[in-house]
């Protein structure tokens, strides 16, 4: 290595991406991961990328949905770990999902045979010195609690924490599919899918109100370290969605929206459960929205109250870990350094942002910004018309302050959504007035045309830069 490596510290999906970014701009990396030389509460193998919670890098629609258009960005951003999901992918709707151990062996296979990337299998509980130059952060949310205290001694800040929950996976052949069909909501088809790509477990008034009851009196994992820190709303465990109300549920996770019973198609289910695919051989399915902290005892009694899971068969329950994450608008800067510290960058969940897909986004935002400087040049974010400016937006000062008529506001993780995007100007077609669901739709397609015109853009003049 003649030129002076980057030190990226966690070898998840930020730290990955961040790492190849590097790597294929022609800058050294060294990459410390600290499995499996210390675990997690969450990981069960020492693959990098792991996906310990879903396997669902959600809707790949770049023209409706801001993370399908997230996902477009990337790709043009020659990103490894879109590269890796779209060749390991499975039937989901019009969802990206993934063979989750087919994923995490390509990305360790790639990044383990790049010649330009070290990887160091230690435990890093300080803070990469000085001396090193520049670093990258990507411990992601479980954050070992040495490095976790030091990273709030140099920010100045107290890291925020909250819980994620994790959904049971059941085997498919203890799924009883003379109760249960196969349908995607309003039989949509995705990537890969065919129309039919869930598991649907039809629930009547009387046995979802058992189930909800059941659900609330569970008995759940006791937190009383953490006595008091807040769930974030995108991964909400089930019991306590329930705790907020009988009909929570059946308006969120368990609608019955856009299903009809393949065994009894006359009669309209109150409630559903829905299964997704968890691996290639299609012999595993999560439980969808089932993120909890039921203990393993009470988890299998109440799941199998669900017509069609009444014989289930979990090859892995459900559970919550800890994440920490910092208080970005105030430590990080445009470019995701630490204001305290300039040779550290931030990338991933530990930043702020919430979801697979945009913890690598971040992590190639980063990886590309200390590309940029290690070549003597200064980082261009890109757009906040596009969805990772955006989402970098939010983590970098898109959140609202205190003011004296709200009182004190305090940052929250966000999945990337079009609510960040700037307001878009929408074309007057004459005599037509869109209105509604129609008015919507429209103003997303052109926020997500302009977002990839933008990105392309972006690209392009960060492309000059590398070559100058």
């Amino acid at each position: 290595m003649s030129q002076n490596p980057v030190h990226v510290v966690g070898g998840g999906l930020a730290g990955c991406e961040a790492s190849w970014q590097l790597a294929e701009a022609g800058i050294p990396v060294i990459l410390h991961e600290m499995r499996p030389v210390r675990g997690t509460e969450a990981h069960k193998s020492d693959q990098l990328a792991e996906l310990v919670c879903s396997n669902s890098f959600r809707s790949d629609d770049a023209e409706a949905n801001a993370v399908g258009v997230l996902h477009a960005e990337m790709r043009l951003a020659g990103s490894l770990i879109m590269r890796c999901a779209d060749a390991h992918q499975v039937p989901a709707g019009s969802a990206l999902a993934v063979d989750r151990e087919g994923f995490a062996a390509a990305v360790s296979a790639t990044i383990a045979s790049h010649p330009l990337i070290e990887i160091r299998r230690e435990e890093m509980d300080v803070l990469p010195p000085q001396d090193w130059g520049s670093a990258i952060i990507a411990t992601g949310p479980l954050t070992s609690p040495s490095l976790a205290e030091a990273i709030r001694e140099a920010s100045g800040s107290d890291a925020l924490a909250f819980f994620d929950a994790i959904a049971p996976i059941v085997h498919f052949d203890s799924i009883d599919m003379n109760t249960a069909w196969f349908q995607s909501r309003y039989d949509k088809v995705g990537p890969g899918g065919t129309g039919k790509d869930y598991i649907n477990c039809p629930l009547d008034k009387e046995t979802y109100e058992r189930f909800v009851a059941a659900l609330i009196a569970g008995d759940t994992t006791e937190f009383k370290e953490w006595e008091g820190t807040p769930y974030f709303d995108g991964c909400l465990p089930i019991e306590v969605m329930a705790e907020r109300g009988p009909e929570t549920l059946r308006h969120g996770p368990m609608k019955p929206m856009g299903l009809t019973n393949a065994h009894d198609p006359a009669t309209k289910a109150y409630a559903v459960v829905q299964l997704r695919q968890d691996n290639a051989l299609g012999t595993l399915y999560n439980m969808v929205g089932f993120q909890t902290k039921l203990r393993y005892g009470a988890q299998a009694d109440i799941f199998r109250m669900i017509p069609g899971l009444q014989s289930a068969e979990f090859a892995r329950l459900g559970g919550l870990h800890r994440n920490t994450y910092l208080d970005s608008p105030r430590v990080l800067d445009g470019t995701l350094r630490l204001k305290a510290r300039q040779h550290l960058r931030f990338a991933g969940q530990i930043t702020g942002c919430e979801g697979y897909v945009e913890s690598a986004a971040v992590g190639l935002m980063a990886g590309r910004f200390a590309a940029a400087e290690a070549r003597g040049a200064t980082p261009v974010t890109p757009p906040a018309t596009t969805a990772m400016g955006a989402l970098l937006a939010h983590i970098t000062g898109g959140h609202l302050e205190s003011d004296e008529a709200s009182g004190p506001r305090s940052f929250q993780p966000m999945n990337v959504n079009f609510g960040l995007f700037p307001p878009v100007e929408m074309p007057r077609e004459e005599g037509k007035r869109l209105r509604g669901k129609e008015k919507t739709m429209a103003k997303r397609k052109v926020m997500a045309q302009r977002a990839l015109a933008d990105c392309a853009a972006w690209l392009g003049t960060s492309r000059a830069i590398a070559a100058e």
